[in-house]
Formats: structure tokens, C-alpha cells, sequence
């Protein structure tokens, strides 16, 4: 099954998920992640990600656009701006909505970069949380 994890910038949440899908061994989903733009990889999703053993470093932010040969199984969308303005996929490709909090707009009031940084992990862990029900939970999700 083929996945693309979309969100506004492909900087940080579809980035999370795709790390993530890529490191527990998801066998049954073959996943992709990128953006509605491509504003280049959150380096705190970057050490966030490491600190839980998963490393993204090498990924590179995307725009939709890139992967428009790719035939996905399920997009799922993990923004509102994103599942919003969700471009129209080819074939039977199903889009889902599994919306995250921002983490970098969470942390653009932290007063320390430890603050900044709990965002952006409390995130992490939600995606990882969602990322460990794959595939049966975007099967089981009503198509929009």
C-alpha cells in the first residue's frame, strides 16, 4: 500500500510520519511525504525525531508535484490547510484526514528552546501512536 503523508510544507508532521512508517517496519504500506509547498526540513522535527532513535536528516522537503507519477493507495492529510486544499488524486486513491497540532507554531511563544522542543516530541508521539495502527486504520476510515 502506498501512502503519501501530506501537509502545508512538508517540513515537519509528514516528515514525522514518514520516518516513522519507514522505522517501525510498516511491511504492508510503502510510504512518501510532501507538501502543498516545499519549505525544507524543520531541524527540530530533525532532533526530535533523533532523539527517539528515528533519523530523518537525509529526507528532503517536497512539493506534491514530485511524486505526481507515484499512483498512492491513501493520502492522508496531517494538517487542516492540507486536507483543505488537498489537490485531486488520480484512480481510486482514497484521502483521509488525521490531523497533528503545529508543532512550530506551538513553539513560536516557548520562553526556551527545551519548551520549544516538548512541542514538537508531544507530536512526535502522537504521529508514532497513529503510524503504529498502519495500514488498518486508513482502510477502516471512511473515505472523504
Amino acid at each position: 500500500m502506498k501512502i503519501l503523508f501530506l501537509c502545508t510544507g512538508n517540513s515537519c508532521r509528514s516528515q514525522m510520519a514518514e520516518g516513522w512508517t519507514r522505522s517501525l517496519g510498516r511491511d504492508a504500506v510503502e510510504p512518501y511525504s510532501a507538501g502543498l509547498l516545499a519549505k525544507g526540513l524543520d531541524p527540530r522535527a530533525v532532533k526530535v525525531m533523533s532523539e527517539a532513535g528515528v533519523d530523518i536528516a537525509s529526507h528532503r522537503s517536497k512539493h506534491v508535484d514530485e511524486l505526481r507519477d507515484v499512483v498512492f493507495d491513501v493520502v492522508v492529510t496531517v494538517c487542516d490547510n492540507a486536507w483543505e486544499s488537498c489537490p485531486v488524486f488520480p484512480g481510486a486513491t482514497r484521502v483521509v484526514h488525521v490531523g497533528f497540532d503545529d508543532p512550530p507554531y506551538l513553539a513560536k511563544d516557548a520562553q526556551s528552546e527545551g519548551e520549544a522542543l516538548d512541542h514538537y516530541r508531544r507530536v512526535r508521539d502522537e504521529i508514532r501512536a497513529f503510524v503504529e495502527t498502519l495500514p488498518g486504520s486508513v482502510i477502516d476510515e471512511k473515505e472523504t
